[in-house]
């Protein structure tokens, strides 16, 4: 007897910290694409980001939980236990692990627009569908954005949202839903210099 693979939906990620936008496009992608979970991929060190200013690995976990707040949002350091460290690395890892599961990598299309400088970022379209999920500023740069062009005859409609998860890839989409305008970047600079303008007293910069 056959058994129902599960469809879940990856969001990787340094998570410096979790905020609403991250939860947004979770919520959005369990009920647009039909997914059964989402997994945040709590990355120990984004190799295109710089350490200096980068929270401990537990506390951004910890607060990816709280900000996560949903039975089927599932926070993970799985790039830790997998020991990876690039993305295309942890996919091809992750299929393997779970040959019974079907995935989707879920990203922002600020991550498409720059998706180019990613190691092996060619292969990430070979391993799992993709979906993208509109931000503001960011539509026009992304659909223009050379990992777009490339793959432009493998991406799908939006009427079929709910079977992307099941598509042999290639095959990726662009989603556009409510656009969240908040960033990792701007939460960090609120909470160095308080929304007054005047610097908060914080803790030494973790290195």
């Amino acid at each position: 007897m056959s058994t129902i693979a599960r469809k879940i939906g990856i969001l990787g990620g340094s998570f410096n910290p979790a905020h609403d936008g991250h939860r947004d496009i979770s919520l959005a992608a369990l009920a647009y694409l039909g997914l059964d979970e989402v997994w945040w991929l709590v990355a120990p060190q984004n190799p295109l980001k710089s350490p200096i200013g980068m929270a401990p690995l537990d506390a951004r976990l910890a607060e990816a939980q709280r900000v996560a707040a949903h039975p089927r949002i599932r926070v993970s350091d799985l790039e830790l236990r997998l020991g990876t460290q690039y993305t295309a690395d942890t996919l091809q890892k992750v299929v393997r692990k779970y040959p019974h599961y079907r995935f989707v990598w879920l990203m922002g299309a600020d991550n498409l627009a720059g998706m180019h400088r990613w190691k092996d970022w060619q292969q990430i379209f070979h391993l799992v569908p993709i979906a993208v999920f509109d931000r503001p500023t960011y539509t026009y740069r992304a659909l223009a954005a050379l990992a777009a062009r490339r793959f432009a005859c493998f991406r799908a409609r939006e009427q079929a949202a709910r079977t992307l998860v099941t598509s042999q890839p290639p095959a990726w989409m662009f989603v556009h839903h409510r656009l969240n305008p908040i960033s990792a970047t701007e939460i960090r600079s609120k909470r160095l210099w308080g929304e007054s303008g005047s610097r908060a007293a914080q803790p030494a910069t973790p290195r």
